[in-house]
Formats: structure tokens, sequence, C-alpha cells
């Protein structure tokens, strides 16, 4: 059993106060909005019911009219456009995101997306080559693009504009393309630095629509049912526009009629209303999957299928591509961890390498890693002659900042604090290894060790309300930056009628005073002893809604029992 610590979120009482007399709500929702920096009633009301006439005018970003220019002369103009996405969900639920805005306008388009393993990550020379023999004389890049120096000085010499859309922090220098929209880049003054790859392509598609079309949200609101699948698969900051942008989106796609979206998520078998966890470990990896086992190319005719027996099809492929995935996935988690051990290893870095792991996974694997040991880790495969793979991080871990004092033993890397994509020789692998554990040692002097659980407010069963749920529901969707609220009730007791499941989970049933909650604690059957003895008991949970036959009941998803203080 691992070591569980729990850290309370402050909130200064005296705002919590203010805010409770203003919105006369329950303090524990009041403390949560000022831990989310949400002061006064004019903010909690923004806040709570998220506008789309709060988003930035996108012609704050640098370059936005330039390429906003140079699409509406290719839409004139009848030019072929070649839309460039990346492999992930970001990449290419942006290609459908821009392709679904602009097909009603302009018919003269194709895609590409870049094959991870013979073209790796960013625009290729491939891609490059292939918009020239295909007659395009515009390439929009997204979720890529910002290194790449020498792929955008080759399009212009075919005599190709491009135009880039992308989040990922830009090196010295910056591509020689006609427009460079990067909210990252330092001379860019855009309020808001955190849109993934698909959300500043968004931005181009809301100043075009807005300079050419004098039109406002109804052209384009349909479409942010994709960019909401970008904003949680890319794991961005779910605030200021993010959080707007991805609230407006899960609500279309709760309401999609597009054949392919239904497919993917019936297919999933998550439930509706979806929510930012179901795209997360549902949809996300179904279309993740496309691009780490075979073409991602599959991934983006599901989303933009019309016919629904297609997309059902599209999406059964995506599916077994994901369960291979899985296979993969669960026997490389063996061999990683049992290639790490943390008690003999004085470490607080992981780098592993293996030449037979299959590259479309490490990064799923580091994360798991970082999950388990909770260490900043970097898994590596081979790939030709060089050695290429992932990195994944810890809250208050910049991996970014990591690699970059690595970065002479490094023959690419790019990414940001959470997540990471590298390539080095494989004689430099050691090297790299102890280099990364004394950037981790510098950047962290005092690393955190053992799980730490966040809490944010103490309530008791009794204000677990269908009101205070209705509240709560507002502060949706959750990710970071905009943390699913964990709540600690002291006092509980088992009912008697909780029990084990699976050898691995608890299924609970507990009371305080006159109230039973029940709910599930996930891996945690090692607490069943302690549960079943019948003692006081303090928990801290989060509140999710469940839905069975119709009928809806508030259940507790349980992070941590202990003995009552």
């Amino acid at each position: 059993m691992e070591t569980v610590a729990l850290r309370y979120i402050p909130a200064d009482a005296a705002q919590v106060k203010a805010l409770e007399q203003a919105l006369n709500i329950h303090p524990a929702l009041c403390r949560l909005l000022v831990q989310r920096d949400v002061l006064t009633l004019e903010q909690a009301r923004a806040y709570l019911r998220p506008s789309l006439d709060d988003l930035y005018d996108p012609f704050l970003m640098k370059d936005m009219d330039k390429a906003v220019q140079r699409l509406a002369e290719a839409i004139v103009g009848k030019e072929k456009i070649l839309l460039y996405g990346d492999y992930d969900v970001d990449g290419t639920t942006a290609i459908a995101l821009m392709y679904r805005f602009l097909e009603p306008l302009h018919p003269h388009l194709d895609y590409y997306v870049p094959d991870r393993y013979e073209e790796g990550y960013g625009i290729s020379h491939q891609g490059i080559a292939y918009a020239h023999e295909c007659g395009a004389t515009l390439i929009i890049a997204m979720d890529c693009g910002i290194t790449d120096i020498e792929q955008a000085q080759r399009a212009k010499s075919y005599g190709i504009d491009l135009i880039i859309c992308d989040h990922h922090l830009p090196g010295l220098h910056l591509p020689d393309a006609l427009a460079v929209l990067n909210p990252k880049r330092p001379d860019c003054h855009y309020p808001f630095k955190d849109l993934c790859g698909g959300g500043v392509a968004f931005k181009l598609i809301q100043a075009y629509a807005q300079y050419s079309l004098a039109a406002g949200a109804t052209v384009w609101q349909s479409l942010l049912e994709y960019l909401a699948l970008g904003i949680a698969a890319d794991i961005v900051p779910i605030t200021d526009e993010n959080r707007i942008l991805a609230w407006h989106g899960l609500r279309q796609l709760n309401q999609s009629d597009s054949p392919g979206l239904n497919a993917l998520i019936e297919q999933s078998k998550r439930q509706r209303p979806v929510r930012i966890n179901d795209i997360v470990f549902g949809l996300a990896p179904a279309i993740n999957a496309a691009g780490r086992m075979s073409d991602a190319h599959q991934a983006v005719r599901l989303l933009l299928a019309n016919d629904r027996t297609v997309a059902t099809e599209y999406a059964r492929v995506l599916d077994y591509r994901n369960q291979l995935r899985r296979e993969y996935d669960q026997r490389t988690t063996e061999e990683a961890q049992a290639l790490f051990d943390p008690w003999q290893a004085e470490r607080r870095s992981i780098v592993l390498y293996q030449p037979h792991w299959h590259k479309g996974v490490v990064g799923i694997v580091a994360a798991r890693m970082v999950e388990h040991f909770h260490r900043p880790t970097v898994l590596l495969t081979q790939s030709g002659h060089l050695a290429t793979g992932s990195a994944r991080s810890i809250p208050g871990v910049n991996l970014y900042e990591a690699l970059f004092l690595c970065r002479d033993l490094l023959l690419s890397f790019g990414g940001h604090a959470h997540a990471a994509g590298l390539s080095l020789r494989p004689e430099n692998i050691r090297a790299f290894s102890e280099r990364f554990e004394a950037a981790i040692q510098t950047l962290t002097p005092q690393m955190p060790t053992g799980k730490v659980i966040d809490v944010h407010a103490e309530i008791d069963f009794a204000d677990i309300t269908p009101e205070f749920w209705s509240l709560l529901r507002r502060f949706e969707p959750f990710g970071p930056g905009n943390p699913t609220p964990v709540f600690r009730t002291r006092g509980v007791q088992d009912t008697g009628y909780s029990r084990v499941l699976k050898d691995a989970h608890l299924q609970v049933s507990l009371r305080q005073g006159n109230r039973v909650c029940s709910g599930i604690a996930f891996g945690q059957s090692y607490h069943w002893e302690l549960l079943s003895s019948r003692q006081l008991l303090d928990i801290c949970y989060s509140i999710e809604e469940s839905h069975w036959y119709s009928q809806a009941e508030l259940k507790l998803q349980v992070r941590d029992i202990r003995v009552a203080e």
C-alpha cells in the first residue's frame, strides 16, 4: 500500500464569506470559487455561465490578419488548400474542424496526416512533396510546424504558402511562413497562451468568419464538438478560453448529429452526457490508436464520415486497433516497471530504453510509470538508427526545462511542461540519463514522494443534495487548472453492505448520522479490513452522477479512507 498524503487547498476566509453573502449558496461552493480565483459576483456569473461572447478577439493574435487575408484569396481564387495536422487527437480533430468549416465555402480541399513511424512529428518533407504533387498552393498546418524551419523553406521554394497554427513552444527562430499563429511566440500578445493546436486553428476560423463572412458564432458553434475532443485529449488547462470552448463543445457533442462522432461514442460504450474524462479515457484513445498502430488518416475519415454505416465500420476498425494498442501497452508497462525499482534506485527520474518497444505506446506507458512511481519518466525505443521516445512529468516539475538542460545530447525535442517527445543517438542514452537526473534534482530540490490528494473542502453527507449537485455541475468541465473538487467527510461508518469487487476495488456503503451514501473506491481493496472493522472513518471523495435505466443517482468516487482523526 502506497503512502498517501492529504494537501488542503487554501482559500481566504474573508473572500469565501463575501461570496457566500453575494451568491447565497453553500460555503463549500464559495470556497471552490475562491480557489479558482473567482472572487466577485460578476466573475462568478461569468464562470458559472460560460459565454462565447467572452472569447477574445482573434485578431489580437500575431499574424492573424495575414492568415485571414491569404485564406480569403485562396477561396476567391479557387486554389487547392491542403489541411495538414499532427497524428494525435489534437491534430486530427483540428483537420476535421477546419475541413467542416471550409467545405461549404470551398470544395478544393485535401488533408494530410504524417505517418508516425516513417515521417515522425511535425511538417514532413513527404507532406510538402504531397502538397506540391496535388497542386496545393496553400497549406494550413495545425498542431505542428513551429520548429519546422527547413520544411517551411521547401514549401516556399515550391511556391506554396504556409499558415502555421501551433501551440508548442517555439525555438530561437520561427519558420519563414506566410503566417505563424502561436500565442506562445514571444512577440504575440494574445491574452490566453494555453490554447491547444485545434484551438489556434479555431481562432483562424473565428477570424475568417468575422472578417469575410461578417458572421458570428452561428457559423462555427456546431463545430466546437471537434475542438472539445482536442482540448480534453491534449491535457491543456481548462481555464479561460479553453473552459468556454470546452463547455460549449461538450454541449454540442452531446447533441451532435455527426455520424462519425456518434459512432465513436457508441463504440466506446460511454454513456451520455459525455464529459472530459469520457473523452480522455474513452474517445481519445480510440482516435489516437489510428496513428499509434497504423494510419491516422483513418481517424480523420471517421470524424468526417457522413454515412452512419460507414462511420460504424470506421469506429470498429479504430476500436480493434485500440485493443491491439492495449495489449502492447500492458506488456510494455510490465517490462518497464520490472526494469525500475525505486526502492533500490535512489533516483528522482526514470529513463529506460528497450529497442523492441512499440513507438506508439511509449508515451502511454511513460504516463503509467509516472502514476505508479511518481517520478518524471522518459521511455525510449529504437527508430531506425536513433533512439526516440516520449516523456511525461509530475505536477510541479517542468519537463521542457529539464530537457532543455540536456539539449546538447539530443537530436530533437519538443513539447511542454507535462509531456514531450525526443530523439537522440543510442550511444548517448547513458549520458542523457545522468544529465536528466541532475536536471530534475536541480529544478526540484524537494521532490514529492508518494501520492498526494488535494482536498478542496469539508462537507457532511447531509450537504449532498440535488441543489448542491446542480450548482457543482456548473463548475464543469473539469481538468488541469479547474480540477474535480475533492471533499472530505469525517466520522463515517460502514453500513455492513460494502464489499470487494474483482479482488481490487471496493463498493462502499457508508453512513454519517441518518444519511447513507454509496460509491466506489477503485484499486483500494487493501482498505477492506479497515472498512469492515466498523470504526469511525474519514474519507476523501469526488461526487459523480450515475445513470441506471434512466434513473440518476449521486455516487461517491472515493480517493482515500483512513481512521477518523
